[in-house]
């Protein structure tokens, strides 16, 4: 995966699991791309992993991409720390 169009950013949703004790994270726009990891960190990188996986299995597939969206915080109490790039094709 390229990163020709560093205006478009997917979000990810991260989010703590107690009855796992892991760290789920989720890239809304895309059908399916959920994963998880231990710690935070390891949960992004993984998350990004996978949303890496799935625009490249959709690119090889044919299937269409969902452009990124822009969500609201729920609280402001969440500041954006990471972005995430992906070029379209």
């Amino acid at each position: 995966m390229s990163n020709q169009n560093d205006d478009e950013h997917y979000s990810m949703i991260l989010e703590w699991d107690p009855r796992s004790d892991i760290y789920i994270a989720t890239v809304p726009e895309l059908p399916g791309c959920r994963t998880h990891g231990a710690t935070l960190e390891e949960a992004v990188k993984n998350g990004r992993d996978a949303l890496e996986l799935w625009v490249d299995a959709a690119r090889e597939d044919g299937d269409p991409i969902p452009r990124p969206r822009h969500f609201t915080p729920r609280t402001s109490q969440a500041p954006v720390k990471e972005t995430v790039t992906v070029a379209y094709p």
